[in-house]
């Protein structure tokens, strides 16, 4: 059985000594980890702050399972830590059932999790030959299969293009209608690649990748609930309570700069303002800017390939009329 120490090493979360340090000062209370996957950064905020408990979430049954299985393997963690299966656009729902009236803070990681790319049945990898699946949820009913094979050619390019920024999704799209039916992901990498001109081969990482986000959000409707969760997390979150998100790409960031912006521009209710993203001028009414967000170090995106595209922002919850 794989110690949460253990699990932590195999799957090299992003930023984490950031993500520790983050939440080392929040006041006691539950810090909901709104994307759980194989608990990495839930153990590094326990381990930086002793007064904190977490709360999980994930849609991921295997992910809820290994939790589960940590509860039980050490004592130090039943006292702490608490799993529920559920969307974290559900984190309301989950809160009431569980009578938390505030939490300390919420880290959502967004993306796929290490473990997923590398089980081949999972359908997320473009390297390893699997079923066109990609659910993080896996009793949803949209598959990878569902988009692939049945979305019609302009339904696939808008998808490619907005959820991805690729530029060649008109020619990935009319590539993947032709080759109809597509039966697995490396028969989908193949189709994609070939679409591609060669000379747009030769940069930016697998030319496939793209492509299979795309498809990916597509599946787990992550873009629409994004918003919604993250108005969630900062609304319950009590007064010197930290949300952190992890975003990966140019779509979720642009999500999460927006909710941070739009929350703190709204004064009915506690000023939010950002420690690692956003500056404030005391005063009667309060300017911001909003800098870029915090990215890994150089060694990092050096030994861990999910890190090179990572993005963290954080938004703080404050008193209104608070000057910083």
């Amino acid at each position: 059985m794989n110690t949460p120490e253990k699990l932590s090493e195999i799957h090299q979360p992003v930023m984490l000594a950031e993500i520790a340090e983050c939440f080392a000062a929040v006041p006691g209370g539950v810090v909901v980890d709104a994307t759980f996957g194989y608990g990495g950064h839930s153990l590094a905020i326990l381990n930086a702050n002793p007064d904190l408990q977490i709360l999980g979430l994930d849609q991921d049954g295997e992910s809820i399972a290994n939790a589960e299985k940590m509860i039980v393997s050490d004592p130090k963690f039943k006292n702490r830590l608490t799993v529920r299966r559920a969307r974290f656009d559900r984190l309301d729902d989950v809160l009431k059932q569980l009578s938390i009236e505030e939490i300390s803070g919420a880290l959502f990681d967004l993306g796929v999790s290490s473990p997923q790319l590398d089980v081949a049945a999972r359908g997320f990898s473009y390297r390893n030959d699997g079923p066109l699946d990609m659910r993080m949820d896996q009793s949803g009913e949209l598959s990878a299969d569902d988009v692939v094979n049945r979305y019609d050619e302009a339904e696939l390019a808008n998808l490619i293009r907005a959820n991805s920024d690729e530029r060649f999704a008109r020619r990935i799209a009319a590539a993947i209608v032709a080759a109809r039916p597509i039966k697995s992901t490396c028969h989908l990498a193949e189709v994609v690649v070939a679409a591609i001109p060669a000379p747009a081969r030769r940069t930016g990482g697998h030319p496939a990748k793209r492509t299979f986000q795309a498809i990916r959000i597509e599946v787990n409707n992550e873009l629409e609930i994004l918003g919604h969760a993250l108005e969630q997390a900062i609304e319950a979150t009590k007064v010197g309570g930290r949300v952190a998100v992890l975003s990966y790409h140019s779509g979720e960031n642009r999500i999460v700069k927006q909710v941070f912006a739009d929350s703190e521009r709204d004064d009915s209710k506690s000023v939010e303002v950002s420690p690692f993203v956003h500056e404030s001028r005391s005063g009667v009414r309060r300017t911001r800017r909003v800098r870029a967000p915090k990215q890994p170090s150089n060694h990092e995106q050096a030994s861990n390939r999910r890190a090179k595209s990572a993005r963290l922002r954080v938004i703080e919850k404050t008193l209104i009329g608070a000057g910083n």
